[in-house]
């Protein structure tokens, strides 16, 4: 099966399932600032893509969990190379101190919206 194309919400959900061996959907709508309903989504499409699996939890039959298959283990370093090198095109020809501003700027919109989760690091 050809590896479809991986949007910027699913390369976030994937680097934050690599922090962990499992996560239940709830926690991972809040660790990423969604609701239920988007992340739902979310875990559909990357299931469609064979990135994950869902499993009923051990401790809790009626809940389930989302485990990173190998293939997003494999796929997320390749993903991160490519964030790295648009990051390098995009702000490379910046000086560290106009880097710092403008992280700094980013910072306080998202902080001044409320957004969590966001991957401005």
């Amino acid at each position: 099966m050809e590896q479809q194309g991986v949007t910027v919400a699913e390369w976030v959900a994937l680097r934050a399932l690599l922090e962990k061996d499992e996560i239940k959907p709830s926690e991972l709508a809040l660790k990423l600032g969604l609701t239920r309903g988007a992340i739902s989504k979310l875990i559909d499409c990357l299931l469609a893509k064979n990135l994950v699996s869902v499993r009923s939890d051990a401790r809790d039959g009626r809940a389930q969990v989302i485990i990173l298959r190998a293939s997003a283990r494999r796929l997320v370093p390749k993903l991160a190379a490519l964030a790295d090198e648009n990051d390098a095109q995009a702000f490379g020809h910046l000086d560290q101190q106009h880097q710092a501003f403008l992280l700094a700027t980013l910072r306080a919109i998202v902080d001044r919206l409320g957004i969590r989760g966001a991957p401005i690091d």
